[in-house]
C-alpha cells in the first residue's frame, strides 16, 4: 500500500501541516496510476465522510488513538482503519480504543506498534517489539511495525524491520522519500527508493526461513 499524509498533525502549530484536499487529489492520482491502495490520516471527526472518499485505509495517529469521537466515525466509514498506538498508551488502553472502532461495526482494524516514550534519547521513540507476541496473545487483530518514527534513524530501520519480522510482525510501515533532503516533514529518517529496495531484498528471504520452521 502506499501511505501518503494529506494532514499532518504536528507538535509545533507553524510546522508543515499537510496539503490537505490537495493532497488527497495527489494520492488518488497515485492510486490510479500505480493500482495501490491508499492509506491516509484522519484527524478530525468532521472530515471522516469525505476523506474516506479518497483514501482505501483510514489512518488514526497516535495522538488520536484517544480520540473517542474520531474512533466512533471511523468506525461507521465502511473503511478499514490503522490504529497507531499512543506513545504513551499501555495495550490495554490501546485495544480498548480499537474496540471503540469494532464496536460501531468495522471488524477491519489494523494495529500499529510506532514506537514508545522512554527517558531514552538517542532514538525518536522506544520501539516495543515484545508488543508483537503480546498482541497476538491478547487479540486477533493483525500488527504492524513502524520502524521509521520509533527510531528515527535511518541506519535503525533496516535492524529493526529484521527484528519485527522474526517477532511475527503482519506487516511493516515504512516512510521514503525520493529525495530525503527536500522533504518538508520527517526528512531525518525517510529512506530512499535504493535504501527500501535493500532492505526488502533482505528481509524476504529472512520471512521465507522462518515461515519454514516447525511451530
Amino acid at each position: 500500500m502506499l501511505r501518503g499524509g494529506a494532514f499532518k498533525p504536528r507538535t509545533s502549530p507553524y510546522a508543515f501541516q499537510g496539503l490537505g484536499l490537495q493532497g488527497l487529489k495527489i494520492l488518488a492520482k497515485a492510486r490510479q496510476q500505480t493500482g495501490l491502495p491508499i492509506v491516509t490520516e484522519v484527524i478530525d471527526p468532521r472530515d471522516v465522510s469525505w476523506v474516506a472518499e479518497f483514501a482505501d485505509v483510514l489512518q488514526i495517529g497516535t495522538r488520536n488513538m484517544q480520540n473517542f469521537s474520531l474512533l466512533k466515525e471511523v468506525g461507521r466509514a465502511g473503511r478499514p482503519a490503522l490504529l497507531k498506538r499512543g506513545m504513551h498508551s499501555t495495550l490495554e488502553e490501546w485495544l480498548n480504543c480499537a474496540e471503540y472502532i469494532l464496536s460501531e461495526g468495522n471488524p477491519n482494524v489494523i494495529l500499529c506498534e510506532r514506537g514508545i516514550r522512554t527517558f531514552e534519547k538517542y532514538t525518536r521513540n522506544t520501539l516495543d517489539l515484545s508488543a508483537v507476541p503480546a498482541i497476538k496473545e491478547l487479540s486477533h487483530l493483525p500488527i504492524v511495525i513502524d520502524p521509521t518514527h520509533s527510531t528515527g534513524r535511518i541506519s535503525m530501520i533496516g535492524p529493526m524491520s529484521m527484528a519485527a519480522v522474526a517477532a511475527g510482525a503482519d506487516g511493516l510501515l515504512v516512510e521514503v522519500h525520493h529525495k530525503p533532503e527536500s522533504a518538508l516533514c520527517d526528512a531525518d529518517q525517510a529512506l530512499t527508493p535504493d535504501m527500501f529496495t535493500s532492505i526488502m531484498r533482505r528481509l524476504k528471504p529472512l520471512k521465507s526461513f522462518l515461515d519454514q520452521l516447525p511451530i
